[in-house]
Order: structure tokens, then C-alpha cells, then sequence
């Protein structure tokens, strides 16, 4: 079986530790020669400027194809296509559109009043630009504000129409949702690549929260099975043949590219991308 392509996304660092943590990340991930990173915003918008910060010197000091997020969130058409517009100018020819997600105790996404009212028309307006390969998020499972399973893939097709070239799915922690929701977009007519997003397990308590949060379901053997192995201290291991084993049935379907979500901690992805036979093949360029 051919090694997978793989892409790794990675968030800006708020202090200065955090930002030798990127750089480590990076310079661990940088030799598996990933497709792209791509560098988040926070909720709300928060780290806007720190993302930009962040893919300008990821873009400039690594060689590495970078992915920038972009979001409607808190600004304006003008603001929003004037950071494109930055990140252009830095080389990145790269976005991942997205709606974004409200600030924390706002009650829910509210469009600028001048801004987009929603991710399909930031696509849009950035296809109409013709500057960026786009990517967009993609829901295996049911977004927590969507309806159901076809108002999911329904959403989906819009983002493509409006310009989007490939979309990354939320994590899940089963190979046959990820299979199931393949065949639901290809019955509505997607022919465009639904690249899976892979979660290695860090900590098991915080994974099950996070995924409860954002509608991602757990099976009952998943979280029986990292009880006992956080009591047998052989949680790492448990990750890694989690994770390996879940990518490799994805890919024995056909699966060719694999999305890493890092959370800034390259061990585990390292080891799992090792696992399914993606080994170093560059080393990161010298930074004076």
C-alpha cells in the first residue's frame, strides 16, 4: 500500500515559549514533506494577527507550503479580503475559508454588519480573485448547528459551487464515518477531494471533551479501551495504534491524503505517519 500524502495544521503561539513550541513542531514535521500546513485562527477572530504573524514567517523561513485560515468573523468584507490580500502579499497562495466561530459567550455567529454572513461568500470573493487554491471545512458527522446529515453535505456542495477546490473534515475517531459521509457527497454530486482530518489522542479526557463539544461522536469501546490504558500507563501506544489502524482502512479505500491536526505536539504525528510508512525525506532549510 502507497504511503499517504499528509498535511499537518498547526495554531499561532501566543508567548514566546509557545513560539520555540510551533518552531519545534515544525522542524519535527517539516522532513515527512507534507502537501501544506495551515495555521489557524481562534474563536471570534482572536489570533488574526498573530496568524498572519505566524504564516509569514512559517512561509518565509521554512520553504514549506503554507495554508493560511481565514474567517467572516468580527470584520468586514474590506478588513477580511485585506488580510488575503496581506497573505498574497507574503507568498501564501494557500486559504483555508472558513465561517469561523463566534467569540466565547456571544450566544452564536453574527455576521459584521459590513462582513460576510457566511462562508460561501468569502469563497466567492476569493475565487473571483483567482489567487488561492481554497480549502473548507467538511462535517462527517452533524454540525452542531446544521439540521441533519443532508443539510451537512447540502452546505458542503454550495462551498464547492462558490469556488472551493478541496475541503478538510472535522476529526472523528471511526474510518466508516468518514467512508459513509465519502459516499453521501458523491451521491449529491461532489467530485471534489474530501481530505479526513486525523486527531492524535494526547489525553484522552480533553480528546472526549473537545469531541463532544463539536459533535463528534465516541464509541464506547474507544473510551473503555483508554481507561484502561491510562491505568496501565500505555496511553501513547493506544494513540498510535489507534490512529494508525483508523488511517490504514481509510486508506485501503482509496484514501490518499491524510490532514493532521497537531495541536502544536509532533510526537505522536511523527510516530503515527511513520506507522503507515511516511518517513523523512527533506530536512527543514537553515534559518541565519
Amino acid at each position: 500500500m502507497t504511503a499517504p500524502n499528509v498535511s499537518f495544521e498547526f495554531f499561532p503561539p501566543k508567548s514566546l515559549e509557545a513560539s520555540f513550541r510551533l518552531w519545534d513542531t515544525v522542524h519535527t514535521l517539516a522532513p515527512l514533506q507534507p502537501r501544506f500546513i495551515s495555521v489557524t485562527y481562534g474563536a471570534g477572530g482572536t489570533t488574526r494577527t498573530l496568524t498572519r504573524e505566524a504564516v509569514g514567517t512559517l512561509h518565509g523561513a521554512t520553504g514549506l507550503n503554507v495554508a493560511a485560515h481565514l474567517t467572516c468573523v468580527n470584520a468586514s468584507k474590506a478588513e477580511t479580503l485585506g488580510i488575503a490580500d496581506e497573505f498574497h502579499a507574503a507568498g501564501v497562495r494557500e486559504i483555508v475559508a472558513l465561517r469561523g466561530d463566534a467569540p466565547k459567550g456571544s450566544g452564536g455567529f453574527a455576521p459584521h454588519p459590513e462582513g460576510f454572513r457566511d462562508s460561501c461568500e468569502l469563497i466567492a470573493a476569493l475565487k473571483e480573485r483567482d489567487q488561492f487554491t481554497i480549502r473548507v471545512g467538511a462535517y462527517p458527522e452533524v454540525h452542531p448547528e446544521a439540521a441533519d446529515e443532508a443539510a451537512d453535505v447540502a452546505y458542503l456542495k454550495r462551498k464547492f459551487d462558490a469556488g472551493a477546490d478541496e475541503a478538510i473534515t472535522q476529526f472523528f475517531f471511526d474510518a466508516d464515518t468518514f467512508l459513509r459521509f465519502r459516499d453521501r457527497c458523491a451521491a449529491a454530486g461532489i467530485d471534489k477531494p474530501i481530505i479526513p482530518g486525523i486527531f492524535p489522542i494526547e489525553n484522552w479526557q480533553g480528546a472526549r471533551r473537545f469531541a463532544l463539544s463539536c459533535g463528534t461522536s465516541v464509541p464506547e469501546w474507544l473510551d473503555n479501551a483508554f481507561t484502561t490504558a491510562e491505568r496501565d500507563g500505555r496511553s501513547e501506544l493506544l494513540a498510535i495504534a489507534q490512529a494508525t489502524e483508523m488511517c490504514s482502512k481509510l486508506m485501503e479505500h482509496g484514501v490518499e491524503d491524510l490532514h493532521f491536526y497537531t495541536l502544536n505536539k509532533p510526537e505522536l504525528t511523527r510516530d503515527i505517519c511513520h506507522a503507515l510508512g511516511v518517513t523523512p525525506k527533506v530536512e527543514l532549510r537553515d534559518v541565519a
